[in-house]
């Protein structure tokens, strides 16, 4: 299956569910193009790790540890299509459909080691810069609404923890990597993944016990170089915590809305209502079994529908929490089934922390017509399902993107700014 193939069938599927009139969708349509489109937080289109499969299966036979496996592995997802002219094109063909202007893209691996963030954050820096006159680094909200006027595309730059250098020396040299990932290109970081760290309890964690005192010295320090703090993965009373105690706004990029379905990824309404009244937003994301309801396009619209009639227009975003990697062709994935059959074995990672009876992992959520509404590629039609449900022009463009350039704007230093947004 090619990008086209792939794009034609998940729009079959988003236009099955939404079943809009012609005015609805050519108004829609028109709309997200002439939209600045800034995802809260997502992974956008992605290399099939198993492309390479043949490569890697020469690796495990020479002996590599897991390890390089593991190196291998990231850098093909993540920079394998750079140098390659024909995964470049799909690259290409699935970024233009999507009709996305900026994604504050995941670059970070779970954790707070900094040579263990360092790694995925270069692949990006790589990437940005290797394809400059497609999809730069983005910095500030100049460089997002450039790429919009340039009709290109963009990238910002997100890790999934904070980088401490866990010595436990001295608080300050704790803190002394923040501002080095800033100067790397670094924008955004979660507090925490699922497990408890040194900053808070994550949302995985029974205890919800909150934001730690070290925990509020970093979030002084992330306001203070410009970072904008990240509670999606965070406990609830660290999340409620974090708003209360952050001088600028805070977001919550990929999460839903308790009142409309319960999850541990979710957020009631008192966190909520912090994160809003500190100026901040929630980014709704595109995982079926966070959604719950029928888990599909009409089940995200539900939560953005909650989110404006609970808290209003300006603190919504969408995060959809998605990439799309195209399935394998043969004989590619034959390699990829061998690969499979002989990858060692190994052990949940320490923080991803996953409950084993988490929905995540049940069949009910795994219904393709979910997943394929959802893709990536269809946040054209997201706009076409806000359109439905009567939002104003006003209200939709905040959602795809006015509300989160409003917050990085907000978090940044004037000294960063460079260009007035």
């Amino acid at each position: 299956m090619n990008s086209k193939q792939f794009i034609d069938q998940a729009r079959q599927c988003a236009l099955k569910l939404l079943k809009p009139g012609k005015k609805d969708l050519e108004h829609g349509l028109e709309l997200h193009r002439d939209s600045v489109v800034v995802e809260s937080y997502g992974f956008g289109p992605q290399e099939n790790w198993a492309m390479d499969a043949e490569k890697m299966l020469a690796a495990l036979h020479s002996g590599a540890s897991e390890n390089e496996l593991q190196d291998m592995r990231e850098d093909i997802i993540m920079t394998g299509y750079v140098n390659d002219a024909a995964r470049l094109r799909e690259f290409e063909a699935m970024w233009e459909a999507s009709g996305v202007t900026c994604i504050f893209r995941n670059t970070g691996e779970e954790g707070q080691a900094p040579d263990r963030l360092v790694k995925r954050l270069a692949h990006y820096v790589y990437v940005t810069d290797r394809l400059k006159s497609f999809v730069p680094k983005a910095l500030n909200p100049a460089d997002i609404m450039l790429a919009k006027r340039e009709k290109r595309h963009c990238l910002c730059l997100t890790c999934n923890g904070v980088p401490i250098s866990q010595d436990w020396i001295s608080v300050q040299e704790e803190l002394r990597y923040i501002s080095l990932f800033f100067q790397l290109g670094a924008r955004m970081m979660h507090l925490t993944y699922n497990r408890r760290n040194m900053l808070g309890d994550g949302c995985a964690e029974t205890a919800n016990g909150g934001l730690s005192d070290f925990g509020r010295t970093v979030i002084a320090e992330m306001n203070r170089v410009g970072i904008i703090v990240d509670v999606a993965h965070s406990g609830w009373r660290t999340s409620l915590e974090a708003a209360q105690v952050s001088g600028k706004p805070i977001v919550a990029s990929h999460t839903t809305c308790l009142a409309v379905n319960r999850h541990m990824r979710s957020k009631p309404d008192e966190v909520i209502r912090a994160i809003v009244d500190g100026g901040g937003l929630v980014g709704i994301c595109a995982i079926p079994p966070f959604l719950g309801g029928t888990g599909d396009i009409n089940a995200m619209l539900d939560h953005i529908d909650y989110m404006a009639k609970t808290f209003g227009a300006d603190h919504i975003a969408i995060g959809t929490d998605v990439g799309d990697s195209l399935p394998l062709p043969e004989p590619d994935n034959e390699f990829r089934k061998q690969l499979e059959s002989e990858y060692p074995k190994r052990r949940s990672r320490f923080d991803s922390f996953w409950p084993p009876d988490d929905p995540l992992f049940s069949p009910e959520w795994q219904k393709e017509d979910q997943y394929l509404s959802l893709a990536w590629v269809n946040f054209p039609f997201f706009t076409v399902g806000l359109v439905q449900r009567g939002y104003s022009d006003a209200d939709i463009q905040k959602i795809l993107g006015g509300n989160m350039l409003r917050v990085f704007n907000a978090v940044l230093p004037d000294s960063e700014k460079k260009l007035a947004y």
